[in-house]
């Protein structure tokens, strides 16, 4: 399996396409359905794809339900093993060498003209340092034929970089453009503690795919998914560069602000590459903000009542809001779940608790739920002075907001006739 097996279905388009606003134009034409793109005006017989990474999709390709989906995520951030090393004649990714590094000629899209260039949205850096490993998603703005400048905000490979640069290092790294969707899952992921994430991506692959992730090593010692499509030799520099504007989540303009600089050193990928070209703010970059946080909120749930499905909101740009699936069987239930999802996933700004026969991904059905199980004076919880996240514009100067919690659950024992939907 590989990042290829997600386009199953996807429209393809075989005019020349642009990577100046192009892939964004003819996405909105299509309302965002899964597309890929044969001819790039810009590059030699590169390919591009968009949308393809949406729950319902990672649902057939995995032949799972959307709470098993939630579950196996949830093991394999607690069964973490080691991928498989193979030899570099076994690995796709380098049928392909670029002869001189030239990012220009990579379908690297220019989405939005509010951005400030052409951006990589959809890599993964692979970085080592200090005996740490860490996989993780960061926009990269491609500055020239050899250099991106990249947003890192303050986590892991922040730290990891502060660390290298107070030691005056550069550190070497590996830049990962469409692996198994295992490893697109997992780099999305974020831990408290050093957690490698590929490790995790090896455990969902050898459970997904019934066998093991396999990895090949860089010249520089970075070890990188075998069948991706582009693997690039790169090093965070100790030099700052402008980065921004960039379109993000939630659909607003971010600020300029100073970041690493990455110089490239060599380009490897498959016959006939496709790179992943997500759209800021569309179906995919809500699937990967999204989806990776339904386990904490499922488990917490969990605690104080059975849940059997969270799904992360379009409208609240898979971060801020979500709907939360329960059986509940004691009064109050719906009231517990709130709280416990609330603390599952502190970014969150609200949550809807339904009854498990709501489809949490059907808009319509949930409002439904809502006006047909919800009394808005009893069934609300309304918590003032929280935290609220950074990508939530309306929050106060202090960083504070307030949250709802909304119950449209039925009570245990009730006769649910006359509740019931014969749509």
């Amino acid at each position: 399996m590989a990042f290829r097996d997600l386009l199953a279905g996807a429209t393809e388009v075989d005019e020349a396409i642009s990577v100046n606003h192009d892939m964004l134009n003819y996405s909105n034409s299509i309302d965002h359905k899964a597309v890929v793109f044969n001819k790039i005006k810009e590059t030699d017989g590169l390919r591009s794809a968009l949308n393809v990474l949406a729950r319902d999709r990672l649902c057939d390709v995995f032949d799972v339900n959307p709470g098993e989906l939630i579950d196996i995520l949830e093991w394999a951030m607690k069964n973490p093993v080691e991928p498989k090393i193979v030899e570099a004649e076994n690995a796709p990714v380098f049928e392909n060498t670029q002869n001189v590094v030239d990012l220009t000629k990579l379908p690297i899209p220019w989405h939005y003209k509010e951005d400030r260039g052409r951006y990589q949205s959809a890599s993964v850096i692979i970085a080592q340092y200090d005996g740490i490993r860490n996989m993780s998603f960061h926009r990269q703005f491609l500055r020239d034929k050899d250099h991106c400048v990249s947003r890192f905000v303050p986590r892991h490979l922040r730290t990891m970089t502060d660390k290298a640069r107070a030691n005056g290092d550069e550190i070497d790294i590996g830049v990962v453009n469409g692996p198994d969707a295992t490893v697109l899952l997992a780099a999305a992921m974020s831990f408290t503690h050093n957690l490698d994430e590929l490790n995790v991506a090896a455990a969902l692959h050898q459970r997904l795919h019934g066998k093991p992730l396999e990895l090949v090593t860089l010249s520089n010692g970075i070890q990188v998914p075998a069948d991706s499509e582009f693997a690039m030799e790169a090093r965070i520099t100790l030099a700052d560069d402008d980065e921004g504007p960039y379109v993000d989540i939630t659909g607003t303009v971010d600020d300029v602000r100073q970041e690493p600089v990455i110089e490239y050193d060599a380009v490897h990928h498959r016959d006939a590459a496709i790179f992943h070209a997500l759209i800021p703010a569309e179906i995919e970059h809500r699937t990967l903000m999204g989806l990776p946080r339904t386990p904490t909120i499922k488990a917490a749930v969990n605690e104080v009542v059975q849940c059997t499905d969270v799904y992360m909101t379009d409208g609240g740009s898979g971060w801020l809001s979500a709907v939360v699936a329960i059986e509940p069987q004691n009064d109050g239930d719906g009231i517990k779940a709130i709280h416990a999802a609330l603390d599952g996933h502190r970014s969150m700004k609200q949550v809807t608790i339904v009854d498990a026969d709501i489809d949490c991904s059907n808009p319509t059905r949930v409002e439904w739920a809502l006006m047909t199980r919800w009394q808005p004076d009893k069934d609300t919880v309304i918590l003032s002075g929280q935290k609220g996240s950074s990508l939530d514009p309306s929050r106060g100067e202090d960083g504070l907001t307030s949250k709802i919690g909304i119950d449209a659950t039925l009570p245990p024992g009730i006769d649910r006739s006359p509740y019931e939907s014969v749509l």
